[in-house]
C-alpha cells in the first residue's frame, strides 16, 4: 500500500506541473468496464455511464476539451441528447469549464455539491477556495441544483451516489455506482480531487477548517466500496498503465480494490507534508 501511495503521489506532482493543452489534448474514448465508458481527454478524466434510458456524464474536462467529450459520446455510438444528467466532481475549470458547452449540446440537468453551485453557474471562484487568484474563470452553466450528501441520482436502471468530499473545494463530490458485465458487478468510484493545492499566499494552517475537511473526505473515500477507481486527473490511478495492461488483460486491468485506499492516503500524505512545511 505504502508503495501504491508513494507512486500516485507522484502522479499528483505531475499533475500539477501539467499544462492546459495537455488537459485539453485528444483521448480516444473507450470500455472501463460494463456501462462505464472514458469518454475524457488526455489529461482530464469524464466518464460516460449507459443505459437504455438514458445516460448520465460525470465531468466536463476543460472548455477546449467539450469538444473531445462530445465527439467521443458520439464515437462510441451514443447520442449526445440522451445525455440527461452531468455530474461534477469539483468547480475548477479543468473538470468544469467544458460543462456548460456540454449541457448547451445535451439540454441536461448538471448536479453538483451545494456549495459549488454557484460557482458553476457563474464560472467564477469563492475566495474561500484555497486556490483562488491562480484560478480561470470559466462560462457558467445553466440548469443546475445541488444534490446532498448520500443522494442517489436515478436514471432508468442507473443509480449514482453522491458523496461529499469537501475540501479541494466546498463542494466537492466523489461519485459511486455499479458496472456489470457478463453477471459479474463492480463497485465504480469516480474521485474528486483529494490534494492540497492552494494560491502561493495561502496557508492551510491558517484555515484549519478546510484540513478538517479534507481529513474527513480522505476517510470517506478509503471506506467506500471500490472495484475499480477513476481518479478526476486520471494519472492519479494510472489510467494510461491499466489501458495499456488492458490490451492483454482485459478489463481486470481496471480492478483494484486498494485503488481508493491508496488515493486517500496519497492525499492524506500531501497535506500533511503541507502543513509540516508551513511551520518552517
Amino acid at each position: 500500500m505504502k508503495v501504491i501511495a508513494s507512486l500516485i503521489l507522484a502522479a499528483f506532482a505531475t499533475v500539477a506541473s501539467a499544462q492546459e493543452r495537455d488537459w485539453s489534448s485528444p483521448q480516444q474514448p473507450f470500455t472501463i468496464y460494463g456501462n462505464t465508458h472514458y469518454v475524457g481527454t488526455g489529461g482530464i478524466s469524464a466518464v460516460l455511464v449507459t443505459s437504455p434510458k438514458g445516460h448520465i456524464l460525470v465531468d466536463g474536462t476543460t472548455a477546449k476539451g467539450a469538444d473531445v467529450v462530445a465527439a467521443n459520446i458520439r464515437t462510441l455510438g451514443f447520442k449526445l441528447k440522451d445525455v440527461k444528467y452531468i455530474l461534477s466532481t469539483h468547480s475548477h475549470e479543468d473538470h468544469a469549464g467544458g460543462i456548460s458547452a456540454l449541457q448547451k449540446l445535451t439540454g441536461a440537468t448538471v448536479l453538483a455539491g451545494a456549495a459549488n453551485v454557484e460557482t458553476l453557474r457563474t464560472g467564477v471562484s469563492p475566495r474561500s477556495d484555497p486556490q483562488f487568484g491562480s484560478l480561470s474563470n470559466f462560462a457558467g452553466s445553466a440548469k443546475v441544483r445541488a444534490v446532498a450528501d448520500g443522494e442517489v441520482v436515478k436514471l432508468g436502471p442507473l443509480a449514482v451516489t453522491a458523496h461529499s468530499t469537501p475540501g479541494h473545494t466546498e463542494g466537492g463530490t466523489t461519485w459511486t455506482w455499479q458496472s456489470c458485465e457478463a453477471g459479474k458487478c463492480r463497485n465504480v468510484v469516480f474521485a474528486d480531487s483529494l490534494t492540497a493545492v492552494s494560491a502561493d499566499s495561502y496557508r492551510f494552517t491558517d484555515h484549519p477548517e478546510v484540513v478538517a475537511a479534507l481529513r474527513g473526505s480522505f476517510e470517506v473515500v478509503e471506506k467506500l466500496s471500490c472495484d475499480i477507481a477513476i481518479a478526476a486527473h486520471p494519472e492519479v490511478n494510472d489510467m494510461w498503465g491499466r489501458q495499456q495492461r488492458a490490451a492483454q488483460e482485459g478489463n481486470a486491468a481496471y480492478v483494484d480494490n486498494g485503488a481508493c485506499r491508496a488515493i486517500a492516503a496519497a492525499g492524506r500524505k500531501r497535506l500533511e507534508t503541507r502543513l509540516a512545511s508551513e511551520q518552517r
